[in-house]
């Protein structure tokens, strides 16, 4: 398994990097595919089936990483409408439809978030996911090495408070590192770098947390040893939307703090 994760992980890295570094339209299809992937996913994981919920949850994905870079107020406004349709298409029991309102938001908003950083330069988006990155692999090494207290059992029985410490401490080098390759307050960066890391191990813990709820380990199999689009992009779900606002307060992008 671990084989397979590092294998999958520098096929598909390169992709990530590359889309991120162009920006442009590439990283607006990687952004629409990845959003597509996850809405097919998600109305798999709650609905059971792949209806026209599915459908047009697909749609709202694909149409917002589009907007995201031409008109961010419309992909706005695509959510808003997604919130009313996606979960009434199907005429489902209203628990359901109530997780379709969730998949509205967990999906739309960080795939307009993303686009959105992108537009903003791409020092900001390869700070956030490297961060991100550092936050997993330091979480997996202080995990698997230290050991310990675990840190919800119930919910992800892997998971303990040192790998909690790990990737928190992971995440704060690589602001510092950020920090001091542009400029940016190094201490600040790396502080804000760390409780990013908490941010994003807790949108782990909620996808493993939905898991658990519908009985699934995966959110589907498509990603050799890492199991679905979710499984793999549930820390950056969990953080973008954090980093946009930060850029909002900001008035742009990494350069311009501190």
């Amino acid at each position: 398994m671990l084989r397979q994760r590092i294998l999958s992980a520098l096929f598909l890295a390169p992709i990530a990097v590359g889309a991120v570094w162009f920006g442009s339209w590439a990283f607006v299809a990687l952004a629409a595919l990845a959003g597509g992937l996850a809405a097919w996913e998600w109305t798999r994981l709650c609905c059971g089936r792949f209806g026209i919920s599915g459908v047009l949850l697909v749609c709202m994905a694909v149409s917002v990483a589009v907007l995201g870079r031409l008109a961010p107020e419309g992909a706005l406004l695509v959510i808003a409408v997604a919130l009313i349709v996606v979960p009434m298409a199907d005429r489902t029991n209203a628990r359901v439809m109530t997780w379709m309102v969730a998949g509205v938001l967990y999906i739309g908003l960080p795939s307009l978030a993303l686009v959105w950083l992108r537009e903003q330069g791409r020092e900001t988006l390869f700070w956030l996911m490297c961060l991100v990155w550092a936050t997993d692999i330091g979480a997996y090494a202080a995990g698997r090495s230290i050991g310990g207290p675990k840190l919800l059992p119930l919910i992800s029985p892997k998971k303990t408070w040192a790998g909690l410490a790990g990737g928190v401490l992971s995440a704060a080098v690589v602001g510092a590192v950020t920090g001091a390759v542009t400029g940016v307050s190094p201490s600040g960066i790396a502080g804000l770098s760390g409780g990013l890391a908490i941010v994003a191990q807790a949108g782990d813990l909620t996808e493993s947390w939905v898991k658990r709820h519908f009985g699934v380990k995966d959110s589907s199999a498509i990603i050799p040893g890492h199991g679905g689009v979710l499984d793999r992009l549930d820390g950056l779900l969990a953080t973008a939307p954090v980093v946009a606002v930060i850029c909002l307060v900001f008035g742009g992008g990494l350069p311009l703090w501190w």
